[in-house]
């Protein structure tokens, strides 16, 4: 039996391998995708273009401004001189926001009373006008604070009847502290995601395709008067391509350590045996596939269809949380969803089988029971 195994091992190695471009295919594209989820996905709004409109003119609203310089994620690129250049400003995508201080600000402040700063947002794109909106209360609500503190101190200084007593009121800070992506970078949380997806691609269409192409050379017949069992067939074909997955599974592993370093602060050896439990679902679909489909772009297009809904249902870019209630429960039908759980926790929690063993059962048995449905049909299929 393995005898029979081992000799369509080589012959899938030798007919993958032969041609320069399907080596080349084997090893770039998984490199490529991850190279643009590493350096064009990326959410982090790192300097905000805004326009600055100030109408005090006071040192109180230049002390803001400075404040809102200094911080590193704001470019102040212009300051309009009324409500035309405001909206010209946000119109042309010159600025994504505009500050703007109104008359008596310094007033107010130094009376203690209320006072607004106006923030007008393009929202456009809503994840970076989010970003800056949060970006710019942050800055604007410790502005706040640090004017109520020196008031407050003030306030006591004055109402001491010897005049040197340095009092304070007592004053509670909210101070916030990030686990596992300290940075709170976008890339580390999409680029151990592109395993997930870059494993599902290759793995469900090659396994199709080179079912499917023996079909059209006319080959599946010929194999079919051999000795060789359907089972023994079967593993043939399918074990290739699981070699395949788990090399991309290192050479994306080794660019996202050594390129974008992406921290793994869990077990290398635990991430591979994750991958062979969701090799087991993908490579179930792709033989699937490979019944249903007499062509290759038949087994091309049938492996689209399988794996955008999957990649859309994931998680990977879209919170599962966000779907709406129904959505949320067909996730729990998409492996893909539970393998970039544990990729995510093994490379940023450092998360073992303790914590990850729910993701790997189901893991586990979606593959077995998919692999194992296919593998009947594909039996019955050359029956």
């Amino acid at each position: 039996m393995w005898e029979r195994i081992s000799v369509i091992l080589r012959k899938e190695f030798l007919q993958a391998l032969r041609e320069p471009r399907m080596r080349v295919l084997l090893v770039v594209p998984p490199v490529v995708l991850l190279l643009v989820f590493g350096f064009a996905v990326n959410l982090d709004v790192d300097h905000a273009r805004i326009a600055w409109m100030d109408q005090d003119r006071t040192p109180e609203s230049r002390d803001l401004r400075d404040r809102f310089t200094g911080s590193g994620r704001f470019d102040i690129v212009s300051e309009p001189a009324g409500e035309e250049d405001v909206q010209r400003a946000l119109d042309r995508g010159e600025a994504q926001a505009v500050v703007r201080i109104r008359h008596g600000f310094a007033r107010d402040v130094a009376r203690g009373q209320s006072t607004e700063v106006q923030v007008l947002i393009d929202g456009t794109n809503s994840n970076t006008a989010s970003l800056v909106s949060s970006y710019a209360g942050e800055i604007i609500a410790a502005y706040s604070a640090d004017v109520m503190a020196g008031q407050q101190r003030v306030r006591v200084l004055t109402r001491s009847p010897g005049g040197a007593v340095s009092a304070s009121v007592p004053q509670v800070a909210a101070r916030s502290r990030v686990w596992f992506n300290p940075d709170l970078y976008s890339r580390n949380y999409f680029v151990p995601g592109v395993i997930a997806n870059i494993i599902m691609l290759v793995t469900l269409m090659l396994t199709a395709l080179a079912i499917v192409r023996e079909k059209e050379i006319g080959t599946m017949e010929q194999l079919m008067v051999t000795p060789v069992r359907p089972l023994e067939l079967m593993l043939g074909k399918t074990l290739p391509f699981a070699l395949v997955g788990l090399f991309d599974v290192g050479l994306v592993t080794a660019v996202a350590l050594l390129l974008f370093h992406i921290p793994l602060h869990g077990s290398f050896l635990l991430l591979m045996a994750c991958a062979v439990l969701f090799l087991m679902t993908t490579l179930g679909a792709g033989l699937f596939l490979s019944t249903i489909s007499q062509t290759q772009q038949q087994a091309m297009m049938a492996s689209f269809f399988f794996s955008t809904p999957a990649f859309m249902l994931s998680g990977f870019a879209f919170p599962i949380r966000n779907m709406p209630v129904a959505v949320q429960w067909l996730t729990y039908l998409n492996p893909v969803r539970y393998f970039i759980e544990i990729v995510r926790g093994i490379f940023l929690k450092g998360s073992g089988v303790a914590v990850l063993w729910p993701q790997m059962a189901s893991l586990a048995v979606y593959g077995v029971a998919i692999l194992g449905l296919s593998a009947l049909r594909f039996q019955k299929k050359l029956d």
